[in-house]
């Protein structure tokens, strides 16, 4: 049986600029599709690029800088309806591999008021599988994004195997974890803006848990990543070698050993190879949406109805 190769791509987004953070992820996408991988990952919200000063403003007395911010991100952020992923699909499909990567999300089906961090999983073909918002923003993320549902909360099959994708803290939800796990994925896909031994610790349970190989992308960039026209740059990101985040990207394999990484402070590729066979080694033991389930004792339900403001019912 064959392994296909993953990439992770820890590398900076050019903020707050789609059309070059699309650039450079097209870039790195045909990189590792010439070192023979069959899925690319990339970090959290990449497009255009996470939004780490909401951990470093203030909400009252910074409200006009935080305006200033969110006004660059809107005009920059992803219309899926208007095609403004387009360029990275069209890469896919001509690079033949899949992709899973991190977006703001315009919602202009419903005022276009509203962003969401999403992750869309693009197949080989160019296609889009799936797009998953994410349930609950962390803390002071909720002043940039919405809440998300459950539509995107399913695994697709890719090249590297079948695919589930959670971002950031939705590791730390069990329930979100098990809708993926009762679909039988062979990899559970976070790009995060977690890292450290926390979170090494949480993809190596979430291995071991789920049976199944798990690929983390983490947000890996310095002050002097984030562009001399962002607004409050001096007073948020001073120039130096600082690293807001130091990244981590890992591949675990199931059961829980660490085959890729971490990569600490320091932008690139990890590369690895999975191995679809050990996934059924690793659930001879422990299946928990098998033999470990007990569906006598426990139930589990989704609700999968999309989140709508406004429903139409036709008048008789």
């Amino acid at each position: 049986m064959s392994m296909p190769r993953v990439a992770v791509v820890q590398r900076a987004p050019v903020f707050l600029d789609r059309d070059a953070t699309l650039a450079s992820a097209i870039a790195a996408l045909a990189e590792a599709a010439g070192n023979g991988a069959r899925l690319v990952v990339f970090p959290e919200s990449f497009v255009p690029g996470y939004p780490a000063w909401m951990w470093r403003l203030r909400p009252g007395p910074d409200m006009a800088l935080t305006e200033r911010i969110h006004a660059r991100l809107r005009a920059n952020s992803v219309g899926l309806a208007a095609g403004e992923l387009a360029p990275l699909s069209e890469a896919a499909r001509a690079h033949n591999v899949a992709v899973v990567c991190g977006i703001h999300e315009r919602d202009d089906e419903s005022g276009g008021g509203t962003l969401y961090n999403t992750v869309v999983i693009i197949g080989a073909d160019g296609a889009l599988l799936n797009r998953h918002r994410k349930i609950m923003p962390t803390s002071p993320e909720r002043m940039v994004w919405g809440c998300g549902d459950a539509t995107g909360l399913k695994a697709v099959d890719t090249p590297a195997g079948r695919v589930g994708a959670l971002i950031c803290w939705e590791s730390y939800m069990p329930l979100a974890r098990y809708a993926l796990y009762a679909q039988g994925i062979d990899l559970y896909v976070t790009p995060t803006y977690d890292s450290g031994e926390r979170a090494l610790a949480t993809m190596q349970h979430i291995a071991r848990e789920g049976g199944c190989w798990v690929v983390s992308c983490g947000c890996a960039f310095r002050g002097r990543d984030i562009p001399q026209g962002f607004p409050g740059k001096a007073e948020l990101f001073p120039e130096g070698e600082e690293w807001v985040n130091p990244g981590d990207s890992v591949v675990v394999a199931p059961g829980g050993k660490v085959v890729a990484g971490p990569l600490h402070e320091e932008c690139g590729i990890l590369y690895a190879q999975v191995d679809p066979e050990r996934v059924g080694m690793a659930r001879r033991s422990l299946d928990v949406v098998g033999h470990y389930a007990r569906p006598d004792l426990f139930r589990f339900e989704i609700n999968r109805e999309p989140q709508r403001v406004m429903r139409q019912r036709a008048v008789a």
